[in-house]
């Protein structure tokens, strides 16, 4: 069902200013059924920050712990390309090339190593209404999921994070969602005057991921989203590998309440990591930007232009999600090299 902005306005004030809300909604913004299809088909994912010690799980207490680094100045992972300050025509389609695009130039700033970070959050959706469940138990037995950090085999750093969901109610989800910038930053990035997240306008989600062609098999979808709220205005890049039914990225649309698919395909290789690059901007007239997608050093251009939400709340945060599908058992992902690039 679609999510009203007075629930999502609520929704963040409990988040980033702590009001003491009972029960509280629990809805969120990319929860909306698709009518025209199946529950294997509906809008699925989360933007819903929640402040760490009032609900959620903080997966702090899993694995080792180091924390993400933040390098000022630093340059992204290879296979994106910057365009910062550019305005571009909206359209749903997408080119692909094969070829890898011009490496990042040595702007903005990059928190590294994300997946090792311990101030990850995480909640279960339950099907067929997707709402955050405040109920539900890691240990199941509706939905299960665990994240395990120190991971040294598969692993590129040595150190890389394993993602599980299973459970017994069907094509139930589970996400994890970091803050970054703003209030509850579990990067010290509190950007109290908010002049950090004002002046931020280009984001990029680079990370790479690991599966077996089992887990992959029993993935309904892989999603990595970007979120950022900024003057009474919400921005919801969310972006999804539907591994499941055709093999193609979706991306959020009408204030990140419905699914969109393109015409990029999203074949993740098995027991290989997978490379991700993800390229976004708020424009200087205050629109979302879907710019570019890289998988495997090929990129997709979007140039896909949506309008913002409106909700309260000042910050930055990312999200990654894992969504069962009709068997609903389980399967892990790694996350290795989570790296994202703000300026």
């Amino acid at each position: 069902m679609k999510v009203s902005l007075a629930t999502l306005s609520l929704l963040f004030a409990c988040a980033f200013i702590e009001l003491n809300c009972g029960g509280g909604p629990s809805t969120h913004a990319l929860n909306a059924v698709n009518t025209a299809s199946n529950s294997a088909t509906s809008v699925r994912g989360a933007t819903v920050p929640w402040p760490s010690g009032t609900t959620g799980n903080n997966d702090s207490s899993t694995g080792n712990t180091p924390s993400g680094t933040s390098t000022s100045g630093s340059s992204s992972s290879s296979g994106s390309s910057s365009n910062s300050g550019t305005s571009s025509s909206s359209g749903s389609g997408a080119s692909s090339s094969a070829e890898p695009p011009p490496a990042q130039a040595s702007i903005g700033t990059t928190l590294t190593n994300l997946q090792q970070n311990s101030g990850w959050l995480s909640f279960a959706e339950l099907a067929p209404s997707y709402v955050l469940c405040r109920w539900c138990s890691p240990k199941g037995p509706q939905v299960t999921w665990s994240m395990n950090r120190g991971v040294s085999s598969p692993s590129m750093s040595g150190s890389a994070t394993e993602f599980s969901v299973g459970g017994n109610v069907k094509y139930s989800d589970v996400i994890w969602i970091n803050h970054l910038i703003g209030d509850l930053s579990t990067q010290g990035i509190e950007d109290h005057d908010h002049s950090i997240n004002e002046a931020t306008h280009n984001f990029i989600y680079d990370a790479y991921f690991w599966g077996t062609e089992s887990d992959f098999s029993k993935a309904e979808a892989l999603e990595f989203d970007i979120n950022q709220y900024v003057d009474g205005k919400s921005f919801i890049w969310g972006t999804q590998c539907r591994v499941a039914d055709g093999n193609w990225w979706d991306i959020s649309v009408d204030g990140g309440m419905h699914w969109q698919p393109t015409s990029t395909s999203c074949n993740p290789v098995p027991n290989a990591w997978n490379h991700v690059v993800i390229q976004v901007q708020r424009t200087s007239d205050d629109q979302l930007l879907f710019q570019t997608i890289t998988l495997n050093s090929k990129t997709a251009t979007l140039n896909y232009l949506e309008d913002p939400g409106h909700v309260i709340g000042h910050g930055v945060t990312i999200n990654y999600q894992q969504d069962g599908d009709h068997s609903q058992q389980k399967y892990s992902i790694y996350l290795d090299q989570l790296n994202f690039t703000y300026w």
